[in-house]
């Protein structure tokens, strides 16, 4: 559901070097997630997760730009759908 989100904005955000960057999207997606979940400061997030470098850099730069709001709005929006809201 956020996939076309992340990948919009991955697409604007492109590095000037062509770097794709060292991690999948999918996963500094799921660490931000824990985060949010678990309330754990960025640099205890579990080890088979992106270090804290590189998931809060990725979070600062969507919520500065309002990328973060849009994601949550999606499935609030499609939950109010269904309830016919």
């Amino acid at each position: 559901m956020i996939e076309p989100v992340i990948t919009a904005w991955k697409d604007r955000h492109r590095s000037v070097s062509g770097h794709q960057g060292a991690y999948a999207m999918r996963e500094i997606v799921n660490a931000i997630l824990h985060q949010g979940r678990t309330g754990c400061q960025w640099a205890c997030l579990p080890h088979d997760l992106p270090p804290k470098s590189a998931t809060s850099s990725y979070f600062a730069a969507r919520h500065d730009d309002g990328t973060d709001q849009v994601i949550h709005e999606l499935p609030r929006c499609q939950v109010r759908e269904k309830a016919r809201r």
